[in-house]
């Protein structure tokens, strides 16, 4: 087999994967990402062994909800990428909750001062206006967000030269959560090393990861990921890095 049809081999691989839910279990051996050194899911558990009420939004295929130990007594989980909500369903049936699919950037359909905790793992847009309104006084939001910036590497490997990034920057995250009559206890920042084996399992990411390459295809990209597979056979691994935040914000009572 040439290096041409090896690329387009492992290309067919990650096209043909499902991307359904939020978990990376398809990577396992082609490719890595450091966690944040905070350990989001250990968090979130000790916030809902905590909670009365609580709220995950954004949950994917509740894949981190899940594993919380102690539920609190009453859970909801939004989504709004239908093929997640039937996942999240299933997911999320061993703790109870109730998944509520949403309008994507539309508000949450909640009473005001519905939860005492409100929880999101890489939230697609966080609406703090919305946040702080369904949270109740003494209520807190824990949130570990995609920062500025990230895998700008991956992207300018498909894209190009990329101007600097004007979205994401933790700073921008804070002002919004104060405008919106929160106050931040606590953020905290991460440059976290990622690693890509093969370009199957690029194709697998830009599929899933939406917002890395805006439009992704195999067919549009397809002589850039040729380039990208000849790099990493002559090269080794294509490294990139994934920035990470995270932001706990309380209502005052």
């Amino acid at each position: 087999m040439n290096a041409t049809d090896d690329a387009e081999q492992l290309i067919a691989q990650g096209a043909a994967a499902p991307v359904d839910g939020w978990g990376f279990g398809w990577l396992a051996g082609r490719a890595t990402e450091e966690r944040p050194p905070w350990g989001y899911a250990r968090l979130v558990a000790d916030r809902m062994a905590r909670a009365d009420a609580a709220l995950d939004v954004d949950t994917g295929g509740g894949e981190v909800l899940a594993e919380v130990p102690r539920p609190p007594r009453l859970l909801a989980a939004t989504e709004g990428w239908p093929p997640n909500v039937a996942v999240a369903r299933r997911t999320l049936r061993r703790v109870g909750a109730t998944v509520v699919a949403v309008a994507q950037n539309g508000p949450l359909p909640f009473r005001d001062a519905s939860f005492d905790l409100v929880v999101s793992r890489h939230p697609v847009r966080t609406d703090w206006a919305q946040t702080a309104r369904v949270l109740r006084p003494g209520g807190t939001f824990l949130s570990q967000q995609i920062g500025a910036g990230t895998m700008r590497e991956l992207s300018e490997a498909i894209l190009g030269p990329l101007p600097p990034p004007s979205e994401r920057h933790p700073e921008h995250a804070v002002a919004a959560a104060e405008a919106a009559g929160l106050r931040v206890v606590e953020l905290r920042r991460a440059t976290l090393r990622a690693t890509f084996a093969d370009v199957g399992a690029v194709v697998w990411f830009l599929r899933k990861v939406i917002w890395t390459v805006p439009g992704f295809t195999v067919d549009r990209y397809r002589d850039q990921l040729r380039a990208l597979h000849h790099r990493i056979a002559s090269e080794g691994p294509f490294v990139a890095h994934a920035q990470r935040f995270l932001v706990e914000a309380t209502r005052p009572r």
